[in-house]
């Protein structure tokens, strides 16, 4: 989900995306737009590739209700599908489909800071907005637009990494390009986009609740203790406002995944495919409980996901910084 946490000047997205903050654009600038992407985009692909145990045991508790029965889930845990991961498939197999991940950030970051520059360019041009008393507004619905935007774009390896990460034994899909061609031979180029709608009903929401619940803490935590270092209360701020989107979004989130496997692996197709008979499947197999299989892992990956794109992030930009200025000199 596009859900986005604020971590000491970088903006984290659900999918571990780093972009400027508002507050750090202007100090950000000198070292360029090309050197500020990679770096967010570098930063997010080395914390998804170190959360992505997590995040995959996170999708196999999410799709789990799709096949097994009741006992067989109440029966399920954490150590017992990575034991299972590592028996039957191997200690490798806990990064199925982060290819995938790493291949996305690119196209994902950079669009998401591109869209995200014009889209508050034109929020600014709107009567009643252009005054500085809703910056706010104008950043959080440019925020929104882009995340929109973004995930829109680049949906079809978010459905290809989900058919990747969800395979265990029995291998049906190949590579990313595999992928991609027998999903659109298979179930035409609409099966690329299953589950978009329950993508996109959570980006604004994810989104609010996340600079809300960032920006609250933070001041209220320099308030109290205004000594205490910018990256610890950062860091504090940014992990628990993750986990606040994380909970708000996770049942679309199960929702789009549930429907990125409707006729999977040549699977008959289900007819009505759509977000609310797949809500209604849950609250039949599974109860309101259902909605939330996988939340610990989630909850698991979030702190060290930040923290690891936030420190990665400082570092190289750091490192572009001092490099540009020696160019200078």
């Amino acid at each position: 989900m596009q859900t986005e946490a604020r971590v000491g000047g970088v903006a984290l997205d659900g999918r571990g995306a780093v972009s400027a903050s508002p507050r750090q654009e202007q100090q950000q600038r000198h070292i360029g737009t090309a050197a500020h992407l990679a770096a967010g985009g570098f930063a997010g692909v080395v914390s998804k590739t170190c959360t992505a145990p997590l995040a995959r045991l996170t999708i196999l508790f999410q799709v789990a209700g799709m096949h097994s029965d009741a006992a067989a889930l109440r029966k399920c845990s954490i150590w017992h599908e990575a034991s299972r991961i590592v028996r039957e498939e191997g200690f490798g197999a806990f990064w199925k489909g982060n290819l995938v991940t790493i291949v996305h950030r690119l196209p994902y970051s950079a669009m998401s800071f591109y869209s995200y520059e014009r889209y508050k360019k034109l929020l600014g041009m709107v009567p009643g907005l252009d005054d500085p008393n809703y910056v706010s507004v104008v950043r959080l619905l440019g925020g929104g637009l882009a995340g929109v935007t973004a995930a829109s774009v680049t949906y079809p390896l978010d459905v290809v990494r989900t058919r990747l990460a969800t395979q265990k034994t029995t291998r049906y899909y190949k590579g990313i390009f595999h992928t991609l061609s027998t999903i659109c031979r298979e179930e035409s180029g609409r099966g690329l986009y299953k589950g978009l709608g329950a993508t996109l009903l959570g980006v604004g929401p994810g989104i609010a609740i996340s600079f809300y619940v960032y920006e609250s803490l933070r001041s209220h935590w320099q308030m109290e203790r205004p000594n205490d270092s910018n990256a610890v209360v950062s860091l504090f701020s940014g992990s628990l406002s993750g986990i606040a989107a994380s909970t708000a979004t996770f049942p679309l989130d199960l929702v789009k995944r549930r429907m990125q496997l409707h006729g999977a692996a040549g699977a008959s197709q289900i007819e009505k495919s759509s977000i609310t008979g797949t809500i209604r499947q849950i609250l039949q197999k599974e109860g309101p409980r259902g909605f939330y299989r996988g939340i610990v892992p989630e909850y698991l990956k979030v702190v060290p996901s930040v923290g690891i794109a936030f420190m990665t992030y400082e570092v190289l930009k750091s490192m572009l910084s001092s490099i540009d200025g020696d160019d200078e000199n």
